[in-house]
């Protein structure tokens, strides 16, 4: 299994961007696929995700009102619709995919997941 993330790039405070994450391959057996990102000197943490066994989509706290996911399961494509931009969502954002086990809620662990993409910078200027 790939992973393709896309849509990175500079955006002000406020902006908007849209992220994307393709999965190629063996990617049939894709169940889930999610978000974390990577602020410098920071741990990885998890943004939202969407499960496709469950039929659901969940948003860390700290993105809810401003962060949308949303998944094609016949593409096998996840987006992070990110509005109201703040610098502290400069990071590196990371699309992830649990692979086979079956996972009816959004995984929210980074071991949850079997399989990255390479990452994609965010930078919110000020």
């Amino acid at each position: 299994v790939q992973l393709q993330a896309s849509g990175g790039g500079v955006v002000k405070t406020g902006g908007s961007l849209t992220l994307s994450c393709a999965a190629s391959g063996r990617a049939l057996l894709i169940n889930a696929m999610g978000w974390f990102r990577q602020a410098p000197g920071k741990e990885r943490e998890f943004v939202g995700g969407v499960s496709w066994s469950g039929g659901n989509t969940y948003s860390a706290d700290s993105v809810k009102g401003r962060f949308t996911i949303s998944g094609d399961n016949v593409r096998i494509t996840v987006y992070l619709q990110m509005n109201a931009l703040k610098p502290d969502d400069t990071a590196v954002y990371y699309c992830a995919a649990r692979w086979r086990t079956i996972s009816f809620a959004v995984p929210s662990i980074e071991g949850d997941y079997d399989y990255w993409g390479q990452g994609t910078q965010v930078t919110v200027s000020s």
